[in-house]
């Protein structure tokens, strides 16, 4: 019996750990859309209701038409429109951040479960085909690891390698130091020939988008399927990452991989049992309390876009 321990325990964390990286990737795509948002001075709380609502029409749009692609480009559409509509709230009209956000949310979930109920009632929608996983070439003939951490969805490649890539956009690129620019100072950048209004509004599109691809990934290859209220405050979560992350793609994806791993090890631990008598509504609090307890260490000393939730308004010349 002791000959069997090592490999299950070993079988346990190659599997928690391929775990970590599909439910990292809901979050890490809108975090990383977040990040590009408040960099621009824009604090945008409708992360959430973004990620539900591409989530239920994105399912809804594949299933009708058969087509995962077309399903994964109607929820970036519809993040990309909830990101203008959003622009044009805060920034043209300046209205305020935190309640344009918050509203966004309320009423996405209010669409969301209304449509939900008359489509599907007490039911339960059906399931779409589960989708192929991509391996890494070599890396996934490996044994052990192989087919648990380096085979996975294509999206999941897709958001780890969008992580220096944003980086790099971010920090060494010319369209990255406006973005920085009129999140920190706004005048400054304007007094500079910056459109501050133009590059907030192109933040914020692409804060949408990527936020209707963390809510359709969700939906269409994580679940396979929708169910109400099925973000479970992985938008808030995305928006407390970035601020652990201090604004930083690669810490980003860190406290995003911090997140995937304690969702992945609670419901490892669940299904082997292991602690018993442990209530389960505890073990499926841990990543929401591992991510408060990170966000208390770290974000404390973090340093916020000097702008960040502070309407713009060009002065008369």
């Amino acid at each position: 019996m002791s000959e069997l321990i090592d490999p299950l325990i070993a079988a346990f964390l190659v599997s928690t750990i391929g775990g970590m990286l599909r439910t990292a990737t809901p979050i890490l795509f809108t975090a990383l859309g977040e990040n590009f948002s408040e960099s621009s001075g824009i604090l945008n709380l409708g992360t959430e209701g973004m990620m539900l609502i591409a989530a239920f029409f994105s399912y809804i749009i594949a299933l009708s038409t058969g087509s995962i692609l077309i399903g994964l480009m109607a929820g970036i559409a519809i993040g990309i429109f909830l990101g203008l509509l959003t622009a044009f709230i805060t920034v043209t009209l300046r209205a305020d951040q935190i309640v344009t956000g918050i509203a966004i949310t309320l009423i996405s979930i209010g669409i969301t479960s209304y449509l939900f109920r008359i489509i599907y009632g007490t039911g339960l929608p059906p399931r779409l085909p589960p989708r192929e996983a991509f391996g890494i070439p070599l890396l996934s003939s490996l044994p052990l690891v192989g087919k648990s951490i380096f085979t996975q969805p294509i999206l999941v490649w897709i958001a780890i390698a969008l992580v220096p890539l944003c980086y790099y956009i971010l920090f060494r690129t010319a369209f990255g130091l406006r973005i920085r620019a009129v999140g920190e100072d706004p005048m400054s950048a304007d007094v500079s020939g910056v459109n501050v209004f133009a590059y907030r509004y192109v933040a914020l599109i692409i804060g949408g988008a990527l936020a209707g691809l963390g809510g359709s990934y969700l939906s269409l290859y994580h679940l396979t399927t929708f169910i109400d209220h099925m973000t479970q405050g992985r938008g808030w979560i995305a928006i407390a990452i970035v601020m652990f992350g201090r604004w930083n793609p690669l810490w980003i994806f860190v406290g995003a991989l911090i997140y995937g791993g304690a969702e992945a090890l609670a419901g490892g631990i669940q299904a082997l049992g292991a602690l018993r008598g442990v209530p389960s509504e505890f073990l499926l609090t841990l990543p929401y309390i591992l991510t408060i307890i990170a966000l208390i260490i770290v974000a404390r000393r973090a340093s916020f876009p000097g702008a960040l939730g502070k309407p713009y308004q060009r002065e008369s010349r």
